[in-house]
């Protein structure tokens, strides 16, 4: 049930991030490396209260520990989805935003296994 949850407001959360990244990229001309990592870090942090209040719901761990432990995490996830994406858009002729779906799957799989075992220590 754990997984079924976490789709559910990944899926939610990244479709937001993915309309932030194109807006930033297509309307206010922001490189697609800066927008994929500043939509993902606003994405990130919309899944972590989400995710709080209803994946991992009656975890012991504090708010504010939490979301201290989740940004390590973040971190992690967000080294791994600009270095994938760079490459992919450097090295490949795929869209921006497709290379962030197929980056995404891999860096939020990551991110779950994380936030699970260590974060919310639910797994």
């Amino acid at each position: 049930m754990l997984l079924a949850r976490n789709t559910a407001v990944s899926v939610l959360t990244f479709l937001l991030g993915l309309a932030v990244m194109w807006l930033l990229v297509e309307v206010l001309k922001v490189n697609k490396v800066l927008a994929a990592g500043a939509s993902f870090l606003g994405a990130t942090s919309l899944h972590y209260f989400l995710g709080r209040n209803w994946i991992f719901r009656g975890t012991a761990r504090a708010v504010v520990s939490g979301y201290g432990y989740f940004l390590i995490n973040a971190g992690i996830g967000l080294v791994l989805t600009v270095a994938l994406f760079a490459a992919l858009i450097s090295w490949t002729p795929v869209n921006y935003l497709v290379a962030r779906i197929v980056v995404s799957v891999f860096a939020g799989l990551v991110m779950f296994l994380l936030n699970a075992m260590l974060n919310f220590k639910q797994l």
